[in-house]
């Protein structure tokens, strides 16, 4: 395992987290970050063509990166692709987490037709996979670096139906575990990237991992 460790476990010295808004700049950032490296590039894509105008934005973003990048489309198993991808390339760019956990819900709406919100076991599951996904990201040798894109959902209006609530709601969760794992996060706003890691306040952190505190 590589990392220091800090009071909710190790920081995974390979990953860089990228949170922002809708139009935030987030992808793009990522985009740049991975090219910027002059390395070999694997690109993990989440995203499915569920409509057509999910396909024209499928096919834009193919269009904007480098032809010679490796693209792995998997819009459910994460750790595989990672794991896949690390055969291929220095730098793994996961674009995006947001659809990921959109996909996996979907799933599992269609397995349970009659689910209307988000269980506690159902939240279990997909911090599982939020936990594997980490082991993969460990798994990476030293030199090579794990890119992952997430939206931050929780700034909006709140949404109407208990599943989108409880997406909203697990999204949030997803996201911390990224974040606190990451050895390097950043928040965009209006295409401005703010280093979430330098701007942390020291100490702090401490008061989150107090299990005790009942929130």
């Amino acid at each position: 395992m590589n990392g220091e460790k800090t009071g909710s476990g190790a920081v995974v010295a390979q990953l860089t987290f990228i949170l922002g808004g809708a139009r935030s700049g987030k992808s793009r950032f990522a985009l740049r970050l991975a090219a910027a490296s002059k390395r070999r590039v694997a690109f993990i894509a989440t995203a499915t063509a569920s409509d057509q105008e999910m396909a024209e934005r499928i096919r834009r973003h193919r269009a904007e990166r480098p032809g010679d990048w490796y693209t792995f489309e998997e819009p459910l198993r994460l750790e595989w692709a990672v794991h896949q991808a690390a055969k291929v390339a220095d730098v793994l760019l996961l674009d995006c987490l947001t659809l990921w956990l959109s996909n996996l819900l979907q799933a599992h709406e269609q397995a349970e037709p009659e689910m209307a919100a988000i269980s506690p076991e159902r939240e279990a599951q997909v911090l599982g996979e939020v936990e594997r996904l980490l082991q993969a990201a460990r798994a990476l040798r030293s030199d090579q670096q794990l890119i992952v894109v997430s939206n931050e959902v929780g700034l909006g209006i709140v949404p109407l139906s208990p599943l989108g609530r409880g997406y909203r709601d697990l999204l949030g969760l997803v996201n911390q575990r990224l974040a606190r794992a990451a050895a390097r996060a950043y928040f965009l706003i209006a295409g401005l990237p703010l280093d979430l890691k330098r701007w942390r306040t020291e100490g702090l952190e401490a008061v989150l991992d107090n299990e005790q505190s009942g929130l």
